[in-house]
């Protein structure tokens, strides 16, 4: 039996114009609903930390010229300890929590630097100056022992953090006094073994901080170093090893090597940037002052919108702003609210965690 086929009119072709034109509406509207959802996926972090510190500022009843002024202090403060976690990211290795060690190094250096009362600008650069020494030499041990659990980075630096504390700790606990006898007996415990908790920098600061310029060099001269660290030859080899190993090594690079660079450089970042911390804060705070310096780095860095594969110079000064933000209203606020600041207090630290634990969750849903 023949079939014919029925081909349509010309007012059917009119007709189907329109279910056309309404398919492609649609298709529009779908279009533009996802650019939103992705939109509101890849800056969930962010406008998170941005409603909360809306909200922070309203409760907390300050003003934008205190928080303002508590913000340039604190970029001075953070700022180069969180661009020093852009460069393993590039890399390929995630958040590189092992920047604790840097924090540790540059805390050492300043108790050295303070015991021989090296004087002025004089000490201050003798303080970079072994800090940078130092934080090569722990880096590149790091970057071994990273290399030797490849894909577990970031796991690798949270217990090299932990051991290096405890190694450092135990350091200034029993080993001053004992086996290192400082030329200053009086940064001992009463009993003469062990660090005071506190030293005393407050002459470092004054000088640091009447050096605005030096301080304003040193943050741009850190942000202007990635930038243009992006361009090179070793900048280029980051990003490849970013995009994967088995790619890397096709294309000829020594994936080790390039891997340990990428530490090295992010705990030198990490020694400055927290060396530009303790004095700016006037006072060395020997045993605690380290801590959590990677979690709460790692979290502004999130809030401000970069992910664990991708990160940027502006997601560290957006996550500066925001979280830091927070940081400054959310004891007020908790004080006018609650009447307690502790609560506040606590917040913050929850919501450090909190963002850290969110990103992950993210990248392993963009994973799967």
């Amino acid at each position: 039996m023949l079939k014919f086929r029925v081909f349509p009119t010309h007012r059917q072709s009119r007709g189907s114009g329109t279910d056309t034109s309404c398919d492609g509406m649609m298709f529009h509207e779908k279009g533009k609903n996802q650019l939103i959802a992705n939109f509101l996926r890849k800056h969930l972090l962010t406008l998170i930390f941005g409603v909360l510190c809306w909200v922070g500022f309203n409760a907390a009843g300050v003003s934008l010229g205190f928080v303002g002024g508590e913000l340039y202090v604190r970029t001075v403060r953070n700022a180069v300890t969180i661009l020093a976690l852009l460069i393993p990211i590039l890399a390929g290795m995630g958040l590189n929590f092992a920047i604790i060690i840097g924090a540790m190094i540059s805390q050492l250096s300043m108790i050295i630097i303070s015991d021989f009362s090296i004087p002025g600008l004089g000490g201050i650069f003798a303080a970079f100056a072994l800090t940078l020494m130092l934080c090569f030499i722990f880096g590149h041990l790091i970057g071994r022992i990273m290399n030797a659990a490849k894909g577990k980075e970031m796991i690798v630096g949270i217990v090299t953090g932990y051991l290096g504390s405890n190694m450092y700790q135990m350091l200034f606990l029993v080993g001053y006094g004992t086996l290192i006898m400082p030329r200053n007996p009086e940064i001992l415990l009463s009993r003469g073994i062990g660090m005071r908790n506190m030293i005393d920098i407050q002459g470092y600061r004054a000088v640091f901080m009447n050096s605005p310029l030096l301080i304003f060099t040193i943050v741009c001269a850190a942000a202007g170093f990635i930038y243009y660290l992006q361009w090179t030859k070793l900048g280029r080899r980051f990003a490849i090893l970013g995009e994967g190993m088995q790619t890397a090594q096709l294309l000829g690079i020594d994936v080790d090597k390039t891997r340990i660079a990428a530490i090295i450089l992010s705990t030198i970042l990490a020694g400055v940037g927290h060396l530009m911390f303790i004095i700016e804060m006037g006072n060395v705070n020997v045993y605690t002052g380290h801590l959590n310096i990677d979690i709460f780095s790692s979290a502004a860095l999130l809030a401000g919108g970069a992910s664990l594969k991708y990160a940027r110079i502006r997601h560290v000064f957006i996550g500066l702003f925001l979280f830091h933000t927070l940081f400054i209203v959310s004891p007020l606020a908790g004080q006018n609210i609650f009447n307690s600041a502790a609560i506040g207090e606590y917040f913050r630290s929850f919501a450090a965690y909190a963002t850290i634990v969110l990103a992950l969750v993210l990248n392993q849903r963009k994973r799967a």
